[in-house]
């Protein structure tokens, strides 16, 4: 596993598994949650040690107890969680401490590694507030980390400028079709690091043609390309799969490097 380091020191794995359809019936987003941590288990037995996690998912309990019937000490796991930017969680001090409050227990720990507000919402200040808080907990050590998701750089400037302590990160939706990449060149300038999520999704099969190509002389699928060439630009990546022999292909993507050329066809889909 490669890592990148956030600003405030601690190291966060470059792959994460998203966790958005786990533990619920159906795999549905929207489905009632039925506690089955079977691909959390094949995540963990696979070698993912970074989940990704929040408060809308519905499922933070889910994925604190397959962590902690691993065996494996916490330590070794790296958790994202993630506070919704609307009401109640975002309304006043004692919400977002409840909140927070929730998610360490729902995720049986004493810490989270990094803490996310998952939407921005239209109140600048708001923002602030809830971020004020968020940094007290930083204090306390029991977050690890803060940062964002879906922020733009109209917020992001304005976060920046009233926080004590910077954004670790900006989780935000990049995948072929949409890199995304006024927002990654935008973290990266700040030293905020970029997350990717949702990075094998919306793939068109024109674009799945070209990837598959590029991947062939490497002996790697076109999700392995779009994760290696994530990776390559810094941008950590949370892919998803309810399968076990694709979790571990996710993660296959350390014996390459993709040419310059290659690179350049990727980031022109």
């Amino acid at each position: 596993m490669d890592y990148l380091t956030l600003v405030t020191g601690n190291k966060i794995p470059v792959i994460g598994s998203g966790t958005n359809t786990f533990g619920k019936e159906n795999r549905d987003y929207n489905g009632n949650i039925n506690g089955d941590t079977t691909e959390l288990e094949w995540a963990i037995e696979n070698g993912y040690r970074h989940f990704d996690t929040a408060i809308s998912y519905r499922n933070e309990s889910v994925v604190g107890k397959a962590i902690a019937q691993s065996g494996i000490p916490r330590e070794k796991f790296f958790i994202t969680s993630k506070i919704p930017g609307s009401e109640p969680y975002n309304s006043n001090e004692e919400e977002v401490k409840k909140a927070v409050n929730d998610s360490l227990e729902a995720l049986q720990t004493d810490y989270i590694d990094l803490y996310l507000i998952h939407h921005p919402w239209d109140d600048l200040d708001g923002i602030v507030a809830v971020w004020k808080t968020l940094e007290k907990f930083v204090d306390e050590k029991t977050l690890k980390a803060i940062g964002v998701s879906n922020f733009k750089t109209k917020e992001l400037d304005y976060l920046i400028e009233h926080a004590t302590i910077k954004p670790a990160v900006n989780q935000v939706e990049s995948h072929p079709g949409h890199w995304n990449d006024e927002a990654i060149q935008y973290a990266v300038i700040h030293n905020i690091v970029p997350e990717a999520w949702g990075p094998l999704t919306r793939v068109s099969d024109e674009a799945k043609k070209v990837l598959t190509e590029i991947g062939e002389p490497y002996h790697k699928t076109w999700a392995q390309v779009i994760l290696r060439y994530q990776i390559e630009r810094n941008v950590v990546v949370i892919p998803k799969s309810h399968s076990r022999v694709r979790q571990a292909q996710n993660l296959d993507i350390f014996d390459f490097e993709l040419n310059p050329e290659d690179r350049l066809k990727i980031a022109e889909l």
